[in-house]
């Protein structure tokens, strides 16, 4: 009877917390539900975007220990590959079975994977848990910010997603801190420093399941579904080639036969996915007809590009950083605050902006002309002399660039879909802005290292000619067989050296932030033809709810066309609303812009909390 009792107490409870944390009728959920729901998404988010960082910076700790040195860029590539796949896989998922499970999924993988990655014995073994570690990182990104497109409409939702700027840039200056003062630590608590940078994720992990499965209750439309399985075989054999190639190639060479073995299964993959997509055509993991939808199809474009640009921009800092001034990882970290502050500022400042406004394209386009001046002002001013407080105003520019590009892209994305494709939608430009930022960090490591040689050479050749000691020393350093390339400390053994070392250096990152520039002004080409529409004053989940019961103005939510505008107005709506997910018109159904297509208000649809 006490147990009986106890149990059903314990529902009662479980029962209460979930009404507590629902949406009310209209599906509206007050400013203390969302900050509730918001902390348990700024943890899981804080856990990928951390992992990332610290990672990074303690990898050569980590190899050496494991007797992998030589293996360590395979670490790096299986999370790559792994998180990389799995967004779009997470976002077409939940858009049939709801965010929630997905999301604690993901938590859970992570956590398990990193906890497994500390208890590795060899790099095969770190290699092979780190890529079960990226399957839960690609949901925790991805679904975060779908889940803000759930509950909060267009015009207030840059505010909200703000914060998780505010995550991204504080972890980017944790992670090297915290990498490099765990890495530096022989034992810590009777295991190897640098596994604490895996077990650390436990508890922090642990903290955001329960907060999620506490706060996180949104209904979700029962609808009929196959699962797009060949799509997403065919996905993995194009993706893993190429990644593989981004993160080999410089090693393997771009034509070599391996490299060129990976092209060839990659371009099987890519006809294998078109087919698949095609087949399968609404439940594709990648509906084809999205791309019909002009918001869609540019900010994909245009992530790319500006993936490429940004984390291929911002790679270079802490190299810069780390070789010519010499800094440790962890003081390299703490000098990327103006970054970290310019990221947080634009992001910030672009979010109360657009909420006030609602216009939201000239950001993206003020943040390219922010980054394209500060990535030009670095290829001037970036030498071996230079002070770290000289580069500081610029990173702040950058940062602002950046912070301005975020968030307005994936919120015109949301804007202009359907709501049951809200998940795919904002995936997608998650994986496209992925993508760009593996291949470009890949192209600018490529040409720093190959101008690297001849930058340095010609930098000791020039010094030499002027100081017999200098020549002297270099000849030494030819004799010596040290490769300085391989490992930079070398040239301390040579003093007279490092100077020119680090003019080289400088002249090989002033051409790379150049080409860097250049690809994101490309940026700016592509986001001019964005279109702006206006923003939904409703959330995704109002907007299903108010067509289920039938409103007043359900409509396809996915294009541009002026007639749904003047329809709404004359009808004295503030935004157009959205048709349930059952039966809305997906993103590009239309014949004209983006697609849209005038729809009739739709009755009954079964709601579940997921």
């Amino acid at each position: 009877m006490t147990q009986t009792t106890a149990r059903g107490s314990a529902a009662e409870r479980r029962d209460a917390r979930a009404a507590a944390a629902a949406p009310d009728a209209n599906g509206m959920f007050t400013h203390r539900q969302i900050i509730t729901i918001l902390a348990g998404l700024m943890l899981g988010m804080f856990l990928a975007a951390l992992d990332q960082t610290v990672v990074a910076t303690a990898i050569p700790v980590i190899a050496n220990d494991l007797k992998g040195f030589d293996l360590q860029a395979w670490a790096t590539t299986a999370f790559l590959i792994t998180s990389t796949i799995a967004t779009p896989l997470y976002g077409k998922l939940s858009d049939i079975y709801g965010r929630r499970p997905f999301y604690l999924f993901s938590i859970a993988v992570f956590v398990i994977g990193s906890m497994l990655c500390g208890l590795s014995q060899s790099m095969y073994e770190l290699a092979g848990f780190r890529a079960l570690q990226g399957i839960g990182a690609g949901g925790l990104m991805s679904l975060a910010l779908a889940i803000i497109g759930d509950i909060v409409p267009p015009r207030e939702r840059s505010k909200y997603q703000g914060y998780f700027m505010a995550v991204f840039g504080t972890s980017s200056v944790l992670g090297p801190v915290i990498g490099g003062f765990l890495a530096g630590q022989h034992t810590l608590l009777w295991f190897s420093g640098w596994r604490w940078i895996f077990y650390v994720n436990v508890p922090l992990g642990i903290l955001a399941f329960v907060v999620v499965s506490r706060v996180l209750h949104l209904p979700h439309t029962r609808r009929e579904h196959r699962i797009d399985w060949p799509g997403s075989l065919a996905l993995i054999t194009f993706l893993i080639p190429l990644l593989i190639v981004a993160e080999q190639g410089r090693t393997w060479g771009w034509a070599s036969t391996r490299s060129l073995i990976a092209y060839a299964i990659a371009a099987v993959g890519f006809v294998l996915f078109i087919l698949a997509e095609r087949a399968y055509r609404d439940e594709a993991l990648l509906p084809l007809r999205m791309f019909r939808n002009r918001t869609f199809t540019i900010a994909g474009i245009g992530s790319i590009v500006l993936g490429a640009g940004m984390f291929g921009g911002i790679l270079l800092l802490p190299q810069y950083l780390q070789i010519v001034h010499g800094s440790t990882p962890t003081v390299s970290g703490l000098q990327m605050i103006p970054l970290v502050f310019g990221i947080m500022t634009g992001s910030l400042s672009s979010g109360i902006a657009i909420s006030k406004t609602g216009k939201y394209k000239a950001f993206p386009l003020v943040g390219i002309v922010l980054m394209v001046s500060a990535l030009v002002a670095l290829s001037f001013v970036v030498g071996a002399d230079t002070s770290f407080w000289s580069l500081a105003p610029l990173m702040v520019v950058l940062g602002l660039g950046l912070g301005f590009n975020f968030q307005p892209v994936v919120l015109a994305v949301q804007n202009a879909v359907s709501p049951r494709e809200m998940g795919v939608a904002t995936s997608s430009v998650t994986f496209f802005r992925q993508m760009g930022g593996t291949l470009g960090a890949a192209a600018f490591l490529s040409i720093l290292f190959t101008t690297l040689p001849h930058k340095i050479e010609s930098a000791i050749a020039s010094a030499g000619a002027h100081d017999p000691q200098v020549f002297a020393q270099a000849k030494s350093l030819q004799t010596s067989g040290a490769d300085v390339l391989s490992n930079t400390s070398a040239i301390g053994r040579f003093p007279l050296l490092v100077h020119p070392f680090r003019t080289g250096f400088s002249n090989s990152i002033d051409l790379v932030f150049l080409i860097a520039a250049g690809v994101v002004a490309i940026g700016f080409l592509v986001l001019v033809f964005l279109p702006q529409l206006e923003l939904r004053t409703v959330s995704g989940l109002q907007a299903q709810q108010e067509s289920a019961g039938g409103g007043r103005h359900a409509a396809a939510d996915t294009g541009e066309d002026s007639s749904l505008e003047t329809a709404a107005k004359a009808a004295g709506a503030s935004a157009p609303t959205s048709l349930s997910p059952a039966n809305a018109p997906a993103a590009g159904d239309g014949t004209r812009g983006d697609g849209v297509a005038n729809a009739q208000p739709v009755a009954g649809g079964a709601h579940r909390a997921d």
